[in-house]
């Protein structure tokens, strides 16, 4: 009995190793370079990377083959996909073919990679794909393409954002299989969408599947060798489940680069804060969340109404700000929008607290203002509208009315009553302003 054992082992051990040396000789047999730099072999790759990938077909250069289990092609081309995938070219493809995959009925590649790319990623939804007939041969043959890792050196990520182009741009992409999808890191290169400002991205990991989109991580910073980090995950339903759920946090931001083109030579500082996103559907309609914003370094010069309150006080230091302290947080349920815990102040001049809310473009809040004694000396009676004392600062409320196209407050009509008290404080006013317009239409003059 044991000789009979002994002996079907030693014949499988043979057998074994007869299967390996063949298959040693065939990985270096002329007869398959012949087979894989042929089209018969490029036709049935097209064929089984366009399934494996989810495109209804795809077109290889010619293939070449560079060493026992290597092969290169100049590039390769697929449009129209069904899943993650919409589109994908490849340029200077290297690949490392895994020969024992043929016993599964695989073409299996350890190694893919890429010197340069484009990818154009969708959202979509679950289809059952069409399955087209095999001849009765293909039974003995690899039957799908796995690819365990895919490399591209440069590559530009993109999708469709508002019916523009976006995307990364120029970075490095690691794509490797999760089930029937793929996940995706890029690492290096730019992030341009038409709602941000050009970004350096240092790394991102997205997943898109039949049921969501998952953004593991994302991080990116205006200058990608500065403390600056702008951090975000999220995930976002695609099947009957459509809810999204973001979280972003980021700090030092510097604030010029997010600003409209006019305020950008006017304000400055650096932002720190996060916000939290949640909605039923990625409609604004359905939109609820949190957030907070603390600037530091803050700076405002170089606007008109600053100008005019410096003409007022007579204070030339009212036209640039530097604000000591600036942060708020806020909220939001679709259609209303709280901002509250408001500060704002440049010590030594004013301080404003307060909370603010707006709802269908309607204005309603209360702010308390203070100002130090100096900057009011133009007020007759001062002391009546900024009735309390504290931390330096003379305070009055400021009530918040109208829209926020046409917002109303009920200082004014206040310290409009000052000077009907003391006309002559508002005459002085008057000629004061003159003088000033004077001096501004004519020069100094010597």
């Amino acid at each position: 009995m044991r000789r009979k054992l002994f002996l079907v082992t030693a014949a499988l051990a043979i057998l074994v190793l007869l299967i390996a040396v063949g298959a040693v000789a065939f990985c270096f047999s002329p007869l398959l370079t012949h087979y894989i730099e042929s089209d018969r072999f490029r036709a049935a790759m097209e064929e089984e990377t366009a399934k494996g990938l989810h495109f209804p077909r795809a077109t290889y250069a010619p293939i070449q083959r560079t060493g026992a289990l290597t092969a290169e092609s100049k590039g390769f081309e697929a449009e129209n996909g069904v899943k993650a995938m919409k589109s994908l070219h490849a340029h200077g493809i290297t690949a490392k073919f895994d020969a024992w995959g043929v016993f599964v009925r695989q073409w299996r590649f350890d190694e893919v990679r890429v010197q340069s790319g484009e990818v154009e990623i969708q959202i979509y939804e679950a289809h059952p794909e069409a399955t087209a007939p095999k001849p009765w041969f293909a039974i003995f043959l690899p039957n799908s393409v796995y690819l365990k890792r895919i490399e591209a050196e440069q590559a530009d990520v993109t999708w469709q954002l508002r019916g523009e182009r976006a995307g990364f741009f120029g970075t490095r992409l690691f794509i490797t299989p999760h089930g029937r999808d793929f996940d995706y890191v890029a690492t290096g290169g730019r992030l341009k969408m038409a709602v941000v400002p050009d970004l350096d991205l240092r790394r991102a990991h997205l997943l898109i599947t039949k049921t969501a989109v998952t953004l593991y991580n994302i991080d990116l910073a205006s200058n990608s060798g500065s403390e600056e980090t702008i951090h975000a995950r999220a995930t976002a339903g695609l099947g009957e489940d459509k809810s999204v759920d973001c979280k972003a946090a980021f700090n030092a931001v510097p604030m010029r680069q997010w600003l409209p083109r006019e305020w950008k030579g006017r304000v400055n500082g650096t932002a720190f804060g996060g916000v939290h996103w949640t909605g039923k559907d990625p409609k604004l309609e359905s939109s609820s969340g949190e957030g907070s914003l603390s600037i530091r370094n803050g700076r405002i010069d170089d606007v008109p109404l600053l100008q005019k309150l410096a003409e007022l006080f007579q204070k030339k230091s009212f036209e640039r700000l530097e604000l000591n302290d600036c942060s708020f947080k806020f909220a939001w349920r679709y259609p209303e929008i709280d901002i509250k815990d408001i500060f704002v102040e440049e010590k030594g001049k004013f301080r404003i607290e307060g909370d603010i809310s707006i709802e269908h473009r309607a204005l309603r809040g209360t702010l308390r203002l203070g100002l130090t004694r100096a900057y009011l000396d133009w007020l007759p009676n001062p002391e009546e509208v900024f009735n309390r004392r504290e931390n330096g600062y003379l305070w009055t409320y400021l009530h918040l009315s109208g829209t926020i196209d046409h917002p109303g407050q009920d200082l004014s009509p206040r310290i409009m009553e000052l000077f009907k008290e003391s006309p002559g404080a508002y005459l002085g006013l008057l000629f004061r302003q003159f003088g000033d317009w004077l001096k501004r239409a004519f020069g100094d003059g010597d």
